[in-house]
């Protein structure tokens, strides 16, 4: 194994392990309410914080100063995870899910999502390294706009990838935004 991908591998973790304990303190707080979301909705507070990410980045002058571009990416995953929850189990009337459940299932989606990234970093050659955070600010747009046209669609798709397949792009490059604003220089 090359050490750029165990590198990327350990970073991942390290902002994985950083969303997750965000989740965590907030089931904490509220439980798992977001259960009462149905798919769409959370596409839309994807979109509202992918939104708010790019204006940051374009204005390049944020006037809510605890809710920065990091914040934002990780808003993002912890929504895509929320996302692939409510696509496996359907929206419910009310908190149905323990905070330990919760976590399994988000831990359970988060593995699923890093085995893809890790898919795909072998394939693609690191290209992601390369590439600008404000690329994954306009990537995760566009993963969302498709979102939402299947979504529109109920569902069917002629040729593309479903709702899930999009939704985990947006968690990894949020998460290699996370990795890129947080990783130290040489």
């Amino acid at each position: 194994m090359n050490t750029s991908a165990t590198n990327t591998e350990k970073q991942f973790d390290a902002a994985a392990a950083l969303c997750r304990g965000i989740f965590e303190t907030k089931l904490r707080d509220y439980g798992a309410a977001w259960r009462l979301m149905r798919p769409e909705s959370v596409t839309d507070q994807i979109l509202i914080k992918a939104d708010r990410i790019r204006s940051l980045e374009t204005k390049k002058q944020q006037r809510v100063a605890d809710e920065g571009i990091l914040d934002g990416f990780t808003a993002i995953v912890n929504y895509g995870i929320i996302a692939l929850i409510q696509c496996s189990l359907g929206f419910s009337s009310g908190k149905d899910l323990s905070p330990a459940k919760a976590l399994e299932l988000y831990d359970g989606e988060m593995a699923v999502t890093r085995s893809l990234m890790l898919d795909k970093n072998h394939d693609y050659d690191e290209a992601w390294r390369r590439m600008r955070v404000s690329s994954y600010t306009d990537l995760i747009l566009m993963k969302i706009m498709r979102t939402k046209e299947i979504e529109d669609h109920d569902g069917s798709t002629e040729i593309s990838e479903g709702v899930e397949a999009n939704y985990r792009d947006m968690i990894n490059y949020a998460i290699f935004g996370i990795i890129k604003l947080t990783e130290k220089p040489l």
